[in-house]
Order: structure tokens, then sequence, then C-alpha cells
């Protein structure tokens, strides 16, 4: 497969996925936020680390800020790496409702992302994010419920 196609055409089965985020090997994770810049940091038990550096003009809205939307991409690759990493060979996760709180608009430049899960359940998940501007000041909280399956 050419290497300049988007990253979304190259994914791969979810059970590796989630061995990927359980063994913390960022560099060979796979997904369509790669081509926006995100990009994972650490992955641990039950918690995920993201940077996103350096925006493309496309998510820069009027006002010159990051585009809401694209912080919801942000926030969403931090909460399903995060409960990838705890998930059983058989079982997959949805996100069943998302909340996200924008404390302070975001400026283009060195963005951070946390997220951990607060509890699990058999079939539903509780996580909680956040992401701090480029001077480490907190700028967005997220929760999120997540449905377990089997």
């Amino acid at each position: 497969m050419n290497s300049s196609e988007p990253t979304a055409k190259r994914a791969i089965p979810l059970t590796e996925l989630n061995r990927i985020i359980r063994e913390n090997r960022t560099a060979e994770y796979k997904s369509s936020a790669l081509d926006l810049g995100m990009r994972p940091t650490a992955f641990g038990i039950g918690t995920a680390a993201w940077s996103w550096n350096d925006q493309p003009a496309q998510v820069i809205n009027p006002f010159g800020t990051v585009n809401g939307g694209f912080i919801g991409v942000f926030v969403d690759e931090l909460f399903s790496t995060a409960i990838g990493s705890v998930l059983e060979q058989d079982e997959w996760a949805m996100t069943a409702e998302v909340k996200i709180s924008h404390l302070r608009p975001l400026r283009p430049g060195a963005i951070t992302g946390n997220a951990r899960m607060l509890r699990r359940g058999r079939v539903i998940a509780f996580l909680e994010a956040e992401i701090a501007d480029a001077d480490g000041k907190l700028a967005v909280r997220a929760s999120s419920t997540w449905s377990i399956s089997r």
C-alpha cells in the first residue's frame, strides 16, 4: 500500500489495534487523526496521552483559534485509546455520551491532552479528559460514557 495514502485507508483489525495500545506502541498506532498532526505520546492501562503541535490551516476558525469540532476529534482519540487499553480480546466499545467543556480558546501551537478511565463495569465505562494549551493552562475538560459489547 502506498505510504502517501490517508491513514484511515491503512486500518488494522481492532484486536491488533487494542494490542498496540495495551503494549504502549504509540509509533504503530493508526488513525485518520494522524493526518491532522495529532500524535499519541503514551498509552497506559486506562490512560492515554496525546499531543497536537502543528495544526493544519483548515482546522483554524475565523477567530484564529482551533475549531471546536477538531477538538472533539482530539478528545475522541484520547478516550478511544484510554478505553482500548482495558478491553478484552472479544470486546469492543463505542461512545454512548460525551460532554466537552471549552474553558478557554485554544490557539494554534502545542496542545496536550490526557485521558483516564474513572470506572469500568461489565458493559459501561466512564472516562474523563483534559486538554492544555502551550502554556500548560487547562483549556478543555471532557467526560464520556462508553458502552462495552462482546
